[in-house]
């Protein structure tokens, strides 16, 4: 029996919502809940009875919120809105991100402040329960007067139109509600509205970035270890004392991790009388740069929880004496947030390159190239071409989408976040992530056999470990993207992090003591 979630009565965490979008927590509206629901509805049933004039209710949307809707046209009013809106463009987004959506809309609206009905609320969650999954269009929203685009597209099924992904096919809407033996439901006064105002798509792109980011941040102290391993660098620079002279949480964080990685190393041992100075800036300054990248995610994290339970309908309606239209629709908290997201995740991507290229030039016992019989062989020489152009291609993905405003409905609209942009952008600045961790991961785990009789930490040798399930050594070259391919797939799934993690379960416990913030909860 899966866990409960109470839709708008109870906290949403990132966690719970991964949890209900997987299937693994089943979302419901307790009754607590539904009155909410019904009384914000009747509040919009009295606005119209009493001939007030609310936007969106009875009167148009944008430039023509001044042209006064009849009575009579109040309903046809929101059956227009979704298909007037419906006109994003582009590749769809996966379904998971779509799911997303309609999670956390369904939560913020069953909160009683956007005057939709029941049955309305009723119906998302058996598309969300029964994998009937929107096709939205990834392009068109500006990240202000809600997420519109998408969110339109994301909503066509409930008045019968547009196709959701089912059953593994991509389907008319029509022919779903055919088979299911069900139809389409009559928007009442302003649900068109309440639909498709929200930060649903930028948030959804946030969930998914905090979860993967967390991956991707976990993973990159790990292999930057094994990489200083195999350069036979120090861990000097990760000395407590020196990171409480300035004590940023990223920065203390993975100092600690790194400490706590190499500890009990033989490598690490065998050459603390080397005579080497100091290591390049990318072994020895990743509690900074790692630590400055945390800091970043942190923010985006505690942003997007606060956004996952919040209103971002308009107008409000407290009671029908009391509506406010206001901008909680406006995308730019999580705009900004994710932008700078894009940065930090990009610098993970630019010192893991370094590394890289370190692990390649034949200094300190190494062969050049990770090979014994270069010449014939190119070693692992390409494979840092890649990271190169991933590291480059994130860069040109390093504007900020936030930074530039285009006025929409006749200047009625006259700044708008770009937050939709933001999200999209981060997601694959992850995407090139991934793959050039994969690469460091791959070089390291060359480079590391070549120290053999002597051993690293007990932690990173697990992790050596379960890297050789998927790639073998290279003694000669071979088609090196299936090897890249194989580990960023672990890297991916979450399971090179979580291997490492349950081998080292003193090290987790230790680190989830002291930096709970740190944690996704």
């Amino acid at each position: 029996m899966p866990a409960i979630f109470n839709y708008g009565t109870d906290t949403l965490t990132i966690p719970a919502v991964l949890a209900i979008a997987a299937g693994k927590m089943k979302g419901i509206l307790n009754e607590k809940a539904i009155r909410r629901i019904n009384a914000s509805a009747k509040n919009v049933e009295q606005i119209v009875a009493d001939h007030k004039t609310v936007y969106g209710i009875n009167t148009g949307f944008g430039i023509l919120s001044n042209t006064k809707i009849s009575d009579e046209d109040t309903v046809t009013l929101q059956h227009k809105i979704l298909q007037s809106h419906s006109v994003g463009v582009g590749d769809p987004v996966i379904p998971e991100i779509a799911k997303l959506m309609m999670i956390t809309k369904v939560h913020a609206l069953a909160q009683g402040y956007s005057g939709v009905q029941l049955k309305t609320l009723e119906r998302i969650t058996w598309h969300i329960e029964n994998d009937a999954i929107p096709v939205v269009p990834e392009k068109g929203s500006v990240g202000a007067s809600g997420d519109l685009a998408p969110l339109a597209h994301l909503f066509l099924p409930l008045i019968g139109l547009g196709e959701c992904f089912y059953k593994g096919e991509r389907t008319p809407t029509a022919e779903i509600f055919q088979k299911e033996n069900i139809g389409a439901i009559q928007l009442g006064p302003k649900e068109g509205l309440a639909l498709i105002n929200g930060t649903q798509f930028i948030l959804a792109f946030a969930i998914k970035a905090v979860h993967r980011m967390h991956n991707c941040l976990e993973a990159a102290d790990i292999i930057g270890a094994m990489s200083l391993e195999a350069l036979t660098g120090t861990k000097a620079p990760f000395d407590e004392r020196l990171h409480d002279l300035r004590p940023y949480a990223g920065s203390k964080l993975v100092a600690q991790r790194l400490r706590l990685l190499l500890s009990d190393s033989a490598i690490m041992q065998s050459h603390v009388d080397c005579g080497r100075v100091q290591d390049p800036y990318s072994l020895r300054c990743m509690p900074q740069v790692h630590g400055a990248s945390r800091n970043a995610w942190l923010h985006l994290k505690e942003l997007t929880e606060i956004e996952l339970n919040a209103v971002t309908d308009n107008p409000i309606i407290f009671n029908a004496d009391d509506t406010i239209s206001g901008g909680n629709f406006h995308g730019q908290p999580l705009a900004l947030a994710l932008d700078y997201n894009c940065f930090a995740a990009a610098e993970i991507g630019n010192i893991s390159d370094r590394r890289c290229y370190l692990l390649l030039e034949g200094k300190w016992g190494l062969p050049m190239l990770l090979m014994n019989n270069v010449g014939l062989n190119s070693g692992f020489m390409i494979p840092q071409y890649t990271t190169a152009a991933l590291v480059t291609e994130n860069k040109t993905l390093c504007f900020p989408a936030s930074a530039d405003s285009i006025p929409t409905s006749l200047g009625q609209e006259d700044h708008v976040s770009m937050g939709s942009i933001s999200g999209r952008k981060l997601s694959r600045v992850l995407d090139n992530l991934e793959y050039i961790m994969a690469i460091e991961l791959m070089s390291a785990c060359q480079a590391i056999e070549f120290r053999a009789p002597l051993k690293s930490s007990a932690i990173l040798e697990a992790a050596h470990e379960y890297v050789r399930q998927f790639v073998g050594f290279a003694e000669e070259d071979r088609i090196f993207a299936d090897d890249i391919n194989s580990i960023t797939k672990i890297i991916k799934d979450f399971s090179f992090v979580k291997h490492v993690d349950g081998f080292a379960k003193q090290v987790a416990m230790e680190l989830n003591k002291d930096y709970e913030i740190f944690q996704i909860k």
